[in-house]
């Protein structure tokens, strides 16, 4: 498969993602059992990230593990901003910019300060509402980000991750 192709079928992948890791309902207890789940599985294979779980106007979680550093903190602000304005899992958005700097293209006038083009967003989305806020990990390689946050997704809404994972890159 060519290289173009193989990208839109991984994009086409990540969008079914964001529509099958949707919530029925979503609130402060929701999101200390999510991010205490990534934090868990994290810990477990020894991975050094820092999650965070924010509604669009408060931030409800927030952990970090061994590995660190105040870097991760300002990534996730960077993608949390780029999952605030596309309402996208920000993985999406790097495939589909197809950039190696981690910033959008100057025409569209985000702030490379305040908008890091790269994965490990992912919109919370509540059916009947819409995208209320995200998910962010930092810390592995930008696809083990995106990939580290559907896995908890998945096994916290129950969804067989075999058929939500992306392919091997």
């Amino acid at each position: 498969m060519a290289k173009g192709e193989e990208i839109r079928h991984q994009i086409e992948h990540i969008i079914r993602q964001e529509e099958a890791l949707t919530f029925t309902r979503f609130d402060e207890n929701t999101a200390f059992e999510l991010g205490s789940l990534i934090r868990n599985i994290a810990l477990e294979e020894k991975l050094g990230v820092a999650i965070d779980i924010s509604l669009w106007d408060r931030r409800l979680f927030f952990a970090a593990t061994a590995g660190t550093s105040a870097d991760n903190h300002e990534w996730i602000r960077r993608k949390f901003n780029v999952v605030r304005r596309f309402h996208a899992a920000t993985y999406r958005l790097v495939l589909q910019h197809n950039r190696d700097d981690s910033m959008f293209a100057p025409h569209r006038g985000l702030n490379v300060e305040d908008y890091a083009l790269a994965g490990g967003g992912f919109p919370i989305r509540v059916a009947g509402i819409g995208a209320i806020g995200a998910v962010v990990v930092s810390g592995l390689p930008q696809r083990e980000d995106h990939n580290l946050v559907v896995r908890g997704l998945a096994v916290f809404l129950g969804l067989d991750l075999a058929g939500l994972a992306l392919p091997s890159a």
